[in-house]
């Protein structure tokens, strides 16, 4: 898988998840390392999630990962927080805005 096919990917599950219940700003960036190495960006800002190509350095945390990973989680085989609590992902940042994200976001998966 090549970075832009995982970052669309991402982004298909993401900028159409449910953030309503968030009303302050949120942002990670996610290092996928391994196959399709890059750094991209969610953020949840107007209650909706953005994701987008690029370094965040003002961020509240950081998800470090593989493409496999995130594959995983887009389609349904994981859940973020089970990926996190079994070492599959890592999170450096802010746990209380990581907390708020995993209790409050719905997605919407890949079939």
């Amino acid at each position: 898988m090549t970075y832009e096919q995982i970052v669309e990917m991402v982004r298909k599950v993401f900028e159409f998840a449910d953030a309503r219940n968030i009303y302050e700003h949120i942002a990670f960036q996610v290092n996928v390392i391994g196959e399709g190495e890059g750094i991209f960006y969610f953020e949840v800002a107007d209650r909706q999630c953005v994701i987008e190509p690029y370094d965040y350095y003002d961020r509240d945390g950081l998800l470090i990962t593989s493409a496999k990973v995130l594959s995983d989680v887009c389609h349904k085989k994981y859940t973020l927080r089970s990926c996190i609590e079994n070492g599959k992902m890592r999170f450096e940042g802010d746990v209380r805005k990581l907390e708020l994200c995993l209790g409050n976001i719905k997605l919407s998966y890949i079939d």
